[in-house]
């Protein structure tokens, strides 16, 4: 095997940028009322290719998360902005948000799709 210069391992690894976003309450009640209108807002960016990921972000073994991530795919800072923004928690400032652009370097994921009982496995 031929030893790799330090350069050649990082050329092949992804390097896709996409954006993160951390949020955090802002105020008091309502975020139950706003729920679903914030859940379908990220099924349908996950179903329009937009979303990445996203869930609930716990602390120290805690059982209630004090905030969560999302993860988008934006062209540019702009874009993933006009996204935060839109969510209905974050327009109705229920939640601040933090926006991050994120390298996405290495890592993997295992799909298995069984067609006899048509279900799908992400490992």
């Amino acid at each position: 095997m031929t030893a790799k210069t330090p350069e050649e391992p990082y050329a092949t690894m992804l390097r896709s940028s996409l954006w993160v976003i951390t949020t955090r309450p802002a105020r008091g009640p309502g975020m139950q009322d706003l729920l679903p209108a914030h859940l379908e807002y990220q099924v349908a960016m996950e179903r329009d290719g937009t979303l990445f990921g996203a869930g609930p972000i716990f602390v120290d073994g805690g059982t209630v998360p004090p905030g969560g991530m999302i993860i988008v795919r934006a062209e540019d800072e702009a874009a993933a902005r006009t996204l935060a923004d839109a969510d209905p928690f974050h327009a109705e400032g229920l939640r601040k948000y933090t926006l991050h652009r994120w390298m996405l370097n290495e890592g993997s994921m295992t799909v298995t799709v069984r067609y006899s009982d048509q279900t799908a496995v992400i490992g």
